[in-house]
């Protein structure tokens, strides 16, 4: 029980930023790392090696995610981070934001699933490559490339609109 108690303090917090971004709840992401590391206390023969145990624990932790998704019967929410408000900008500024905002978010949903993943992880999350490289299972540089792709697409779906 030693050696999980020192998993625990050592990937709690990425399991825990991981799961924010799928989530953007911060209750339901404490929640989802704690289901996390029961299942992994309870299934840690399971672990056979071959990635990462960050790696592991995020797929514990984006499997129970998807679970929970299909027993509330609902989609994977837009709106995954807390709306940050400027005194000094208007309503109409506010507005626009949060409409492009949700622009941002419905075209990310016809991304790939790593992309998706990628994206969210270094823009709300605020992940350094090599952290989502560990999580994803990949390289540091599949995520950069994989970023950038996705950036780029981004870029012009929205260009292409105009």
């Amino acid at each position: 029980m030693q050696d999980m108690d020192a998993i625990y303090k050592k990937y709690s917090e990425i399991v825990y930023k991981y799961v924010f971004c799928l989530t953007g709840n911060e209750d339901t992401a404490e929640e989802i790392v704690q289901e996390t590391f029961f299942v992994a206390v309870k299934d840690i023969h399971k672990f056979r090696g071959e990635c990462k145990i960050s790696t592991w624990l995020c797929q514990i932790s984006k499997y129970i995610w998807y679970k929970k998704l299909k027993k509330q019967k609902r989609e994977i929410p837009l709106n995954v981070l807390q709306d940050t408000l400027f005194l000094e900008e208007s309503i109409e500024e506010n507005f626009l934001k949060k409409e492009r905002k949700i622009q941002v978010f419905k075209k990310l949903q016809t991304f790939d699933e790593d992309t998706k993943t990628v994206l969210y992880l270094r823009i709300f999350g605020n992940f350094e490559y090599d952290e989502i490289a560990e999580i994803m299972g990949r390289t540091s540089n599949w995520a950069r490339v994989v970023f950038f792709r996705g950036k780029q697409r981004l870029k012009e779906e929205f260009e292409h609109e105009k």
